[in-house]
């Protein structure tokens, strides 16, 4: 019998708009590999509609807030559903970013020094020496990102503006500088591994992720051989150690620059990474000989409750 697969997308995370992409994509790869597919746009009332709809598994396609920090998961165990991705705690942890670096970093896996520091205390003064990175504890996509470089005299006063919805708590840590990398984990084996030149912006900005040409993604990514394999090694060594199933995607930093530190450290996981047609990991599966479709029956097929 053919397995009925509810698409979970949109959401109402900042994230959105990319989910809604990312569902439509898998949508049409999960049609074309024979799945009965079903979208759904999830909203607060999700549990109802999931458990009328009774799918099969649901495939998670959602990003941020919501999708990605073990909310849905936890409907999704209540109502015994199978799906993707990582399970309650894993997501809950790899979300909130302050926490996932002190269990990585436990694990052996290097991180860049900082500490948690309110939104307000961050506009006041500078809470670290610049160059330096603040970033909310529980966004996705690089919102609410802003790099403090050397010489800015005043830290950025968006982050007491009305308009601000990334919530109080902010990640500041040491700028690391040099390459951006990123390497997906399948299941318990690491992919390749992806450099990523944004094409205008100075880092891996929403723009330089999603809008079509927005960044440069070179595979494999030209560095030394035994650096490669100790990003496949650090990926898979954080995977585990968060709790992630399915797929992930983890970020490094490598400053490999003429007169530079040599230094690697790990940015942050991600257990919703986008699947859209522009993102990582459909093109870190290609590179190993998946096509998108044979990815996403993978997903499905190991799909699970008590992740």
């Amino acid at each position: 019998m053919t397995k009925h697969v509810a698409v979970l997308m949109g959401g109402w995370a900042s994230e959105r708009p990319v989910s809604l992409r990312s569902g439509e994509a898998c949508t049409k790869a999960l049609e074309s590999v024979g799945y009965r597919v079903t979208k759904v746009d999830v909203g607060r009332d999700i549990a109802a509609q999931l458990a009328a709809l009774k799918p099969d598994v649901a495939f998670n396609a959602l990003h941020g807030p919501g999708g990605e920090d073990g909310t849905i998961q936890g409907v999704l165990e209540v109502l015994r559903i199978p799906y993707t991705h990582s399970g309650v705690l894993a997501s809950a942890l790899a979300m909130q970013k302050d926490l996932a670096k002190t269990i990585m970093a436990a694990a052996g896996v290097p991180v860049p020094a900082g500490r948690v520091v309110s939104r307000f205390e961050a506009a006041k003064a500078h809470v670290l020496p610049a160059p330096y990175v603040l970033k909310p504890v529980s966004e996705g996509s690089s919102f609410g990102v802003f790099i403090i470089k050397e010489g800015r005299s005043h830290p950025p006063q968006e982050l007491v503006s009305p308009e601000w919805t990334y919530g109080d708590m902010m990640l500041a840590e040491t700028f690391v500088d040099g390459r951006e990398l990123t390497c997906a984990v399948m299941g318990d084996r690491a992919l390749g591994v992806t450099e990523i030149k944004p094409v205008s912006e100075a880092f891996y900005g929403y723009d330089a992720k999603y809008a079509k040409g927005g960044s440069i993604h070179v595979l494999p990514a030209q560095i030394k051989e035994n650096i490669y394999q100790r990003i496949q090694e650090l990926a898979v060594v954080a995977h585990r150690a968060l709790g992630c199933r399915g797929v992930s995607r983890t970020d490094f930093r490598y400053d490999d620059r003429p007169g530079g530190t040599g230094e690697l450290v790990v940015l942050e996981v991600n257990t919703q990474p986008g699947m859209t047609e522009t993102s990582l990991v459909p093109e870190l599966a290609a590179h190993a000989g998946l096509s998108f479709g044979e990815l996403v029956r993978w997903m499905v097929e190991d799909a699970s409750c008590d992740r």
